[in-house]
């Protein structure tokens, strides 16, 4: 008989885009008192603005982000008293926190049209990156969602062109009728909420960047601190990202030796990155604006436990940071 290390993660996955239609059509019904505004591409394809022209808001974040996890995540706003300037924290849980993270929440496919100053380009996350498998991380996963439409959200302040739209239709391969694109700038208050609500999917990217086998990770649980936002580009980026390297926190439970769990919790924080240290948009401008100068290994949650289910122990590595985060907020 093969080992489970030769058999397909996704082999017995949810088809992704079942879970997450009837999210979508709950954000639809909802728009108006959610502060969203919808509208047809030239091809059919449900565009959501939840930030650009409108002013989206925290739970439209909430729903958005539970909607790029696939059906098959669940967040919750809670209070939290660690952090100045952030009394409240997003918490993010699930059951498939493969399928849920890389599969679908992960801005894993890039898109772009057009050339020059006048280009668009966004990283692509939800469900619809599993529809389109145009990564190598689907044949990895050994996963391709079988249903019938494909959704996306994109970090963006302008809306997709029409021939972005048909090209991801024909990647696809659906009509652009059966397409939805949800549009969450970084600046905004529903950006804001979707990007720090990827704590969990942070920490389980760079696990796969470390080697860990991905079917050795069973459950996961994650908090982040909900950041103010901010109305330049940088400093809401700087903020968002600093809420996970910094104020992050995730436990894994994972399948295994032991003491690959606790190789994984040693490695894991974001302290373990020769980067680490100061907040982000500090980094950032000494890197020249250049993340190809960051260390990659950075990105992952301030503090992780890693829990193995062979033995019941559980690992702990890194720390909160909440002088780092306060300067970060605004509050220093």
């Amino acid at each position: 008989m093969a080992s489970d290390e030769t058999i397909p993660i996704g082999k017995t996955w949810p088809a992704l885009g079942a879970r997450a239609a009837p999210l979508l059509a709950a954000l639809l019904a909802d728009a108006a008192p959610l502060r969203l505004q919808v509208w047809q591409s030239r091809g059919g394809a449900t565009v959501i603005d939840a930030g650009i022209a409108v002013a989206g808001g925290l739970e439209a974040g909430r729903r958005i982000a539970e909607l790029c996890m696939g059906g098959v995540g669940w967040i919750a706003v809670e209070a939290d008293g660690r952090f100045a300037g952030a009394p409240f924290r997003l918490r993010v849980a699930s059951a498939q926190p493969v399928l849920a993270c890389l599969a679908s929440q992960y801005a894993g496919w890039s898109l772009e049209h057009g050339e020059g100053d006048g280009a668009w380009r966004a990283m692509a996350s939800g469900p619809g990156r599993a529809r389109a498998a145009q990564e190598t991380l689907f044949s990895e996963l050994g996963y391709r969602d079988p249903s019938a439409s494909a959704c996306f959200v994109l970090e963006t302040d302008r809306p997709p062109p029409d021939g972005l739209i048909a090209r991801v239709a024909r990647d696809c391969a659906l009509p652009e009728s059966a397409l939805a694109f949800v549009l969450t700038p970084t600046t905004s208050l529903a950006g804001t909420v979707q990007i720090v609500a990827r704590v969990l999917e942070v920490a389980l990217h760079k696990a796969h960047a470390l080697g860990f086998p991905l079917h050795h990770v069973v459950d996961g649980l994650g908090t982040a601190p909900l950041p103010p936002p901010a109305p330049d580009f940088l400093t809401a980026m700087g903020r968002t990202n600093d809420a996970v390297l910094l104020g992050g926190e995730v436990q894994l439970f994972v399948d295994g030796p032991e003491a690959a769990a606790r190789d994984l919790a040693q490695r894991l924080p974001s302290s373990a990155s020769r980067d680490h240290g100061r907040p982000f948009a500090e980094l950032f401008a000494a890197a020249g604006h250049d993340f190809y100068k960051i260390d990659p290994m950075l990105f992952s949650p301030a503090k992780v436990t890693v829990t193995a289910l062979a033995t019941g122990r559980s690992f702990t590595a890194g720390a909160l940071a909440p002088e780092l985060l306060a300067r970060s907020f605004g509050m220093a």
